[in-house]
C-alpha cells in the first residue's frame, strides 16, 4: 500500500514537458522531448463541500451524528391550498403539506384547521368535509423526535356559499 501511495504522489509531482510543433500545435509529455521545455502546471481545479453544522468534535462519533440530526431543519415547508385561496360551493377541501427534503420517517406532522388538530397524527393530508362558509386558517407543524419544531407553515382560505335568495340573482 505504501508503494502505491508513493507512486501516486510521485506522479502528482512529475515534471511536464511541452514542445511547440511547426504548425503551432503543442505536444505535452511526462518525458523529455527533443526541442521541448519543462513547464509548471497550475494545480487542478478542486471543489470543497459546504461546511457541516458545528458539531463538538470532542464528543463520541455517535453523539456527533445525533447532534447533526437534532440540528436538522427542512429547507421548504408549504401548504395547499395556497394562502388567500377562494372556493365557491366546495364539497371538500384537501389540505396537504409538502416538505423539502422529503419528510423523515421519525418526524411528526400535525395539521390544524381553525386552531384544532385534524386527521391522524403524522398524516400529511386531510380532506375537510363539510366545508362551512367563511375564512379558515390552516397550519402544519413538523417536530423531530425530541419535540423541536423543524418546519411550520400556515395559510388561510375562503369559502363562499352564495344564497339562492341573493339580490344579484334574477
Amino acid at each position: 500500500m505504501l508503494i502505491g501511495t508513493l507512486c501516486v504522489a510521485s506522479a502528482a509531482f512529475a515534471t511536464t514537458y511541452v514542445r511547440v510543433e511547426k504548425d503551432g500545435t503543442k505536444t505535452y509529455s511526462d518525458r523529455p522531448l527533443p526541442g521541448g521545455q519543462p513547464i509548471e502546471l497550475e494545480p487542478a481545479q478542486s471543489y470543497s463541500t459546504t461546511q457541516t453544522p458545528n458539531v463538538n468534535s470532542n464528543l463520541p462519533r455517535e453523539q456527533q451524528l445525533l447532534q447533526q440530526v437534532d440540528d436538522f431543519m427542512y429547507d421548504r415547508c408549504s401548504l395547499t391550498p395556497a394562502n388567500d385561496s377562494t372556493f365557491t360551493n366546495p364539497e371538500e377541501v384537501v389540505i396537504s403539506l409538502s416538505t423539502f427534503p422529503m419528510l423523515r420517517p421519525f418526524d411528526l406532522v400535525v395539521l390544524t384547521v381553525d386552531g384544532q388538530a385534524v386527521g391522524t397524527p403524522g398524516a400529511m393530508t386531510f380532506k375537510m368535509t363539510p366545508v362551512y362558509r367563511g375564512t379558515h386558517a390552516v397550519g402544519a407543524t413538523v417536530t423531530n423526535r425530541a419535540g423541536k419544531v423543524v418546519c411550520s407553515a400556515s395559510a388561510s382560505f375562503h369559502v363562499m356559499r352564495p344564497s339562492l335568495n341573493s339580490p344579484a340573482r334574477r
